[in-house]
Formats: structure tokens, sequence, C-alpha cells
């Protein structure tokens, strides 16, 4: 599956009940939304939210938001039944929950073709398969569960998130070896600014692409967050000038700010700038 190039900084949950939010994320500056026929629905609305889930998006106006449906798990009763809903609606992605082993995907994408498949990686035996899952030919995408995660493995919470170090960090290597996108999971108290922006740093400062949301309000701390700075933007483009003026000289590295610039930080300087351009073409639409 083609690496995503795409911005991730916010996903953003939306029940796939209720057409007065689904009607609101058409105007959100998310990067991307999730369409929760799952968790956010409940058992004797689930039926019924395919239908109206499937007329918003028959309707349209999400303009260039990624556009992802979270269906049950198949082994529920409406996981089966979903995927086929689903492919239908032909959205940008599928995102199965409880992922815990790459046939998983594999019976998905039985059921909905050649649609790009996200993972929540949310149980104990998917961060031991991490790497697996990450290898599946289909998948685009890992989303972490923190939610279902610490409830499995009986975890404290900590504002730091170090019980749930390991994981994510297991995630991390899984979708960068694999050329995955990988989004942090979700922060519940959502009138927590400080809090919320803190655990995207953190996210951000580890690798991940983006977070998932819960609520609107958390969308701009979001996309700060997981957007280059203007000092970072800076940086990149002093390293890049330095590089090139050093190499027209016959040198291999240069200095920037009393620190050693080679290939490497070029690189990584021209990712940065080439996301600020993506993030500008993003917004134009």
């Amino acid at each position: 599956m083609p690496k995503l190039t795409r911005p991730l900084r916010s996903a953003l949950y939306i029940p796939g009940s209720k057409p007065r939010a689904l009607d609101k994320a058409r105007t959100l500056p998310c990067d991307a939304i999730l369409f929760d026929l799952e968790d956010a629905v409940s058992p004797d609305g689930k039926i019924a939210a395919r239908e109206t889930l499937a007329q918003a998006l028959a309707t349209g106006g999400y303009g260039a938001r990624l556009k992802v449906i979270r269906i049950n798990a198949l082994d529920t009763a409406w996981g089966v039944d979903d995927a086929r809903a689903a492919a239908d609606m032909k959205p940008d992605a599928i995102l199965l929950p409880k992922v815990g082993n790459p046939a998983d995907l594999e019976a998905l994408a039985e059921l909905v073709g050649d649609i790009p498949l996200w993972a929540m990686m949310e149980t104990p035996g998917a961060m031991l398969n991490a790497p697996a899952i990450a290898a599946h030919r289909q998948l685009q995408a890992m989303v972490m569960g923190t939610n279902d995660l610490a409830k499995d493995l009986q975890t404290r919470f900590r504002a730091d998130r170090l019980p749930l170090a390991t994981s994510l960090g297991l995630c991390l290597l899984a979708a960068k070896a694999h050329c995955c996108a990988i989004i942090d999971g979700v922060y519940n108290a959502f009138k927590d600014e400080d809090g919320l922006r803190a655990e995207c740093d953190q996210g951000r400062d580890m690798g991940f692409d983006g977070k998932t949301l819960i609520h609107p309000a958390q969308l701009d701390i979001a996309n700060t967050a997981f957007s280059p700075s203007d000092a970072e933007a800076d940086l990149a483009r002093r390293q890049i000038a330095a590089f090139e003026a050093a190499e027209a000289e016959g040198q291999g590295v240069a200095v920037v700010d009393g620190r050693i610039v080679e290939n490497l930080h070029v690189a990584t300087a021209r990712e940065t700038l080439a996301k600020l351009d993506a993030i500008a073409a993003l917004n134009a639409e």
C-alpha cells in the first residue's frame, strides 16, 4: 500500500448515527474524519447508523478531509454487514477495531476488496504482533486505542503515559519499518487544554503523525502540535541552504547554529518543508 503523504495531524471521531454531528464535520478543520459505527453507536442503533452515514457520505461536502469508516469487529453481530456497507460507501479507508493479527485484516480485505485498511491497535496481542500487522499489504495506517489497551494491561493513569510506553514504542517501530502512518490515541479530558497539549507534544516527539480526538474543541491544539513550528521551518531552510553552499565548495557537511548538518539532517529538513506545503494545500481546499 503506498505511503500516505498527506497530513494526519488530527483525526476526529464522529458518531455515524448523529446527523447533526455528521453535518458539522463538514466545516471542522480536521485532517481526517473517523466516522464511527462502533463505540459511539449503541447496539440498538447500529443498523440504522449505517444508513444515516451512507446518506451523509452520498451527500458529500467533506472536502479534502480523509474519510475513514470505523466498523464493528468482524466477530460481532454487526461487523460483516458493516464492512460490506462501508465498502459501498467508498470511503478513503476502513478502520478495523480489535486487530490482533494479520488474519483479521485479511478477513476484512476479502469483504471490501482493495480499499485501504487501518488497524486499531488496542490489545496486548496486537502489540506483540505489531510488525506482522504493519506488514499487511493493504494496511495504510495504525491507530492507537489507548483506552482499551490500558484496560487490558490493568495500568494506572499517569500523565506521562509511562505504563503505555512499551506498547506505543512497539507500534511506532512497526509502523515506521513498514511505512505505515501511525496516529496516537485519544485524550479523554477534552476540556483540559494543558493536558492535551502535553500529550500531543509527547506524541509528536515520539514520532506519531497525529492524534485521534473525541471533541472538536481539541482540534486547534492537535493541529498546532503536529505542524512544523515557525522555528522548525526556519531552521530547515537554513540547514538546506548551508548544506547546498557547503556542497558547492566540495564539502560534505555544513554547520548551522554550532551543529553539524549532514545528508540525514537535510532529508529531515526537506520533509519538514514538504509537510508545511501539504498542510497549506489542504487548508486551501
